[in-house]
């Protein structure tokens, strides 16, 4: 797994395109096209995400320096400092088709697999649906979902990570 270092500027509102599940699919869109750095900006919000570095830190954006005399401000708690967990090999299973991914036979069964279930090469993952045709996607590898890439209903593209599975667990 690789880790990731993310700088946030000084909140100066509520939620917004900040929120951690955009923090992560950004993440995901950085692996899925191998960018090493990502920088966001709203308004005096901004996000910089970078690949390949070994502890997550947070640090403040600085403004420009002014002539007057600048009030200061109360020194905001710490972020805890991570440390990176050793890489790990994980396979991935892609769509074979574009189209519409279902996590699930039909509307309110249960899901095909989720995080932790174990999988060998015959296993049904989920349902791909392209043209009225509702093709069965099978794992091809053997391991455990370790990560679920897309969410249900969702369009997908031909060669779209779907899932990660960790063949050593």
């Amino acid at each position: 797994m690789e880790a990731v270092v993310a700088e946030e500027s000084p909140q100066s509102g509520g939620p917004g395109p900040f929120e951690m599940r955009t923090i992560r699919d950004l993440v995901g869109l950085m692996g899925r096209h191998d960018l090493a750095e990502l920088e966001l900006k709203d308004g005096e919000r901004s996000i910089r995400l970078k690949r390949n570095v070994p502890v997550l830190t947070a640090v403040p954006m600085t403004a420009p320096p002014v002539s007057a005399p600048a009030v200061v401000a109360p020194v905001a708690a710490a972020v805890p400092v991570v440390a990176a967990k050793p890489v790990r090999h994980l396979l991935e299973i892609k769509s074979p088709t574009p189209g519409t991914f279902y996590a699930q036979d039909k509307p309110g069964s249960p899901a095909f697999v989720q995080v932790g279930t174990k999988v060998n090469a015959t296993t049904v993952v989920c349902v791909i649906e392209a043209m009225k045709i509702f093709n069965e996607i099978p794992s091809e590898v053997t391991g455990t979902i370790v990560e679920i890439c897309i969410e249900n209903k969702q369009p997908v593209e031909y060669g779209q990570v779907l899932f990660r599975v960790d063949p050593a667990a």
